[in-house]
């Protein structure tokens, strides 16, 4: 990776929303400056020896600082490697996920041994220190991330420094969320605009605060960057594709799938993830799905309570069927005019045919299964199968708008008629999803 592959505009500065964690942290347990704190224009801030507290809030955020906060601060209980090592072992007992790993591998201590030389540079555990106490969810995520990262190394023969390095770039893989407004995770919040922006650029930031310590390998910091990226290109924040994303950055990326759902569905997470691996296979990384697949199939044969997950399946499919009609019915008023490629109009085009084709390919386009569904409805494992292939699809309309927000938050304007197209259809679908 050359900085160039960076976007200019992403700063590793601290943002008011990670202030505020760290200060109002420091109300709770003694956090003190070990050195002055200073403005990039040389003003003395804080001077040596003062313990912070949220007082400080209001002054620090009216200035940017000339370094990271964190690198002065002495904090107490700060996250260290035993501390991490002991909560992960809590979460292999506990957890079904990490459990299952354990489980799988013969043993937590073999699954959690690259653990043991992370490096923890002072500003990086003061960072996890924060996430610990103001952000608990992003803490447990982050460990839980860094389970199946190691077993999916494990599985693939990485050496033990590599796994110390990938067990790294795990566990800090989503410290940019820490500068992004907490409201972004609340699951009835839309992330829409500037937060949007904020969103697609976190693994950035996470990556310069890696760089910034001068403690970690290349290779965690491409890593990092690269966790939300997609084999097929349809990931961001550089939209790469196949092998361009590194071995490592392939592992967190289905790392970081297979974790939010155990995370997000407390009801047969093993069968919804199955079910999405599968009908998204050029998305993941085939050899590392074939690390996963046999164990959710294993879960799956334990899992009963299907009954709830048909009930909504009818209503899908005739919002999914809507979705290809609006589609198609605003490209016939189009003029003949070929698409643009590099276009919002190519671009969501492209993406819906290539869900309509994938669902056509594995017997789940709306029309197929409006046909079927009217000889399932006794059938509990068919009705939940239908409703979950259903979800997917709606799941993946749902990404293909949030893209074309993201990609040309201009479309409102609806400078050319397919720009207008591209507009009426996200206006749709925002309404309807």
């Amino acid at each position: 990776m050359t900085d160039s592959s960076v976007p200019t505009d992403i700063e590793n500065a601290d943002s008011p929303h990670y202030l505020r964690a760290l200060t109002d942290m420091a109300d709770q347990r003694t956090v003190v400056a070990g050195a002055a704190i200073y403005t990039d224009n040389g003003i003395k801030l804080v001077e040596k020896g003062t313990r912070i507290d949220s007082r400080l809030y209001d002054r620090l955020v009216q200035h940017k600082l000339r370094e990271p906060i964190d690198r002065h601060l002495s904090v107490e209980d700060s996250v260290d490697v035993p501390g991490l090592l002991a909560a992960a072992q809590v979460m292999v007992e506990h957890e079904a996920l990490p459990n299952m790993l354990a489980q799988a591998l013969g043993s937590g201590a073999r699954l959690l041994a690259p653990l043991r030389s992370v490096p923890l540079p002072a500003s990086i555990a003061c960072k996890l220190t924060v996430m610990r106490e103001q952000r608990p969810e992003l803490f447990q995520h982050s460990l839980q991330m860094a389970t199946v990262a190691l077993f999916l190394g494990l599985k693939s023969g990485l050496s033990e420094r590599d796994g110390t390095t990938l067990a790294a770039a795990a566990l800090l893989h989503d410290l940019g969320v820490l500068h992004m407004d907490p409201a972004w995770s609340d699951p009835d919040h839309k992330v829409v605009g500037v937060q949007r922006k904020h969103l697609v650029a976190h693994p950035i930031t996470a990556m310069l605060m890696m760089r910034d310590t001068q403690a970690y390998p290349r290779t965690a910091e491409v890593a990092v960057l690269e966790h939300h990226e997609r084999m097929d290109g349809s990931g961001y924040p550089r939209g790469l594709q196949g092998a361009d994303i590194s071995p490592m950055g392939q592992i967190l990326l289905l790392a970081e799938v297979v974790t939010a759902f155990y995370e997000k569905h407390d009801d047969m997470p093993a069968q919804r993830l199955s079910l999405v691996l599968r009908l998204n296979h050029r998305k993941f990384p085939p050899a590392l799905v074939a690390c996963i697949l046999p164990l959710l199939h294993e879960e799956v044969a334990r899992e009963s309570s299907l009954m709830p997950l048909g009930n909504d399946a009818q209503h899908q499919i005739e919002l999914l069927a809507e979705a290809f009609a609006y589609w198609t019915n605003l490209k016939a008023s189009l003029p003949g005019s070929k698409a643009v490629v590099g276009s919002a109009f190519a671009f969501a085009d492209t993406r819906l045919q290539a869900l309509e084709k994938t669902l056509l390919e594995s017997g789940s386009h709306p029309q197929q299964q409006s046909e079927l569904i009217s000889h399932l409805q006794s059938d509990v494992m068919g009705m939940a199968e239908v409703g979950l292939v259903s979800r997917e699809a709606l799941w993946q309309l749902q990404s293909i708008l949030n893209a074309c927000h993201r990609r040309w938050p201009q479309l409102s304007d609806r400078a050319t008629p397919q720009d207008a197209v591209v507009a009426d259809w996200c206006d749709w679908a925002l309404r309807r999803l």
